[in-house]
């Protein structure tokens, strides 16, 4: 037994032999010392066809006006929609969401400027499916806040005990009666961002009954109470008064998301978001996780005039930012990024960036 026992300086020479033909420490940064190898071995691609353009049409202009919060962003008029459709689609990107801006006249306590087949919003995807079809993937905005007078995305109404909140059944037919007029405008999909309890439940047997079954739903499932929103305000020209936290989510909140996201898919959305995407990419990853169908994530007004801000004021570089912003997104789980980047993101990865 004593000729078995090792001695400290025996157990100390086999140590040594060992680390004499083993690498002394792993070199990742062997995987880093070209652009060729960095993207042999990149995990997440961002690619044009990930990226959808937000726009916005407005009622009672001549011209694009430009949104003062959203630098290079434009309320549009219908010719320049145009334009700027073409634009993206030469781009690479193949993919919009239209929001319409409708002039404060025809803003009504239901907002149901935003139901009629002449309304600026339904007018513009007919115009925009009549040029290009199905070469562009239309989404539209099925919700009434832009249409209102008071600003909130649905109908308003007294509880019990005498409070003005939002009437959650009485919005939903709305809902789906804008849905169905905008699938007879032409838009590919509908894109219900009221946060309404059952909204594609509704959306979804209308456009069946109307036989517009092939008409895909992206539901606005995890959307939050944000404070980053509000740029956006400007683009639409909203009358809200108060504010939405009745009906978004509360931005302490994680599991609700997935509660939200998992009723969506049970009453059929084709598509699920996580909105805003950058101060919730924790959401988005486990949303991703867990969902059967595309999950997309909206960088929403506030994160683009944050970054475009920063860049403004010579703090950051913009070109870089806006990439590395876009593919942290796609690494936390999108497959479907909403950025008012989405061309000069494409422009600049056709350009090798």
């Amino acid at each position: 037994m004593a000729n078995e026992r090792q001695t400290p300086q025996s157990s100390q020479n086999n140590t040594t032999e060992h680390r004499s033909w083993a690498s002394p420490f792993r070199r990742p940064r062997r995987l880093r010392t070209s652009p060729a190898m960095r993207n042999t071995v990149a995990e997440t691609s961002l690619e044009p066809r990930n990226l959808m353009l937000p726009m916005f049409i407005a009622d009672g202009i001549d011209e694009p006006r430009a949104i003062s919060s959203l630098p290079g962003v434009y309320q549009h008029t219908e010719d320049s929609l145009l334009r700027a459709v073409e634009e993206a689609l030469d781009s690479g990107v193949q993919s919009i969401d239209l929001f319409g801006v409708p002039a404060d006249g025809d803003k009504d306590a239901r907002g149901t400027a935003g139901l009629r087949p002449d309304g600026v919003l339904n007018r513009a995807i007919s115009a925009v499916y009549r040029r290009f079809g199905d070469d562009v993937i239309i989404s539209a905005d099925t919700c009434l806040d832009e249409f209102t007078d008071h600003g909130h995305c649905g109908v308003l109404s007294k509880d019990a005990h005498g409070r003005e909140v939002i009437d959650n059944d009485a919005t939903l037919s709305l809902y789906s009666e804008m849905a169905v007029a905008q699938a007879r405008a032409g838009a590919h999909v509908v894109s219900p961002s009221g946060m309404m309890d059952g909204q594609v439940q509704v959306i979804r047997d209308a456009l069946d009954a109307a036989g517009f079954e092939d008409v895909s739903i992206m539901a606005y499932s995890a959307k939050y109470a944000s404070a980053f929103y509000g740029p956006f305000r400007e683009a639409v020209g909203s009358s809200l008064q108060g504010n939405r936290r009745q009906y978004q989510q509360d931005p302490r909140n994680r599991r609700e998301s997935l509660l939200e996201t998992q009723l969506d898919i049970d009453e059929g959305a084709d598509i699920v978001m996580v909105k805003p995407a950058m101060p919730y990419l924790d959401v988005l990853r486990e949303v991703a996780d867990m969902s059967p169908v595309p999950v997309a994530a909206y960088q929403v007004s506030g994160e683009y005039a944050m970054i475009s801000a920063a860049a403004h004021n010579g703090w950051i570089d913009l070109e870089p930012a806006i990439i590395e912003s876009l593919q942290g997104i796609r690494r936390a789980g999108a497959d479907v990024v909403l950025t008012y980047w989405a061309v000069k993101a494409a422009q600049m990865l056709r350009g090798g960036a």
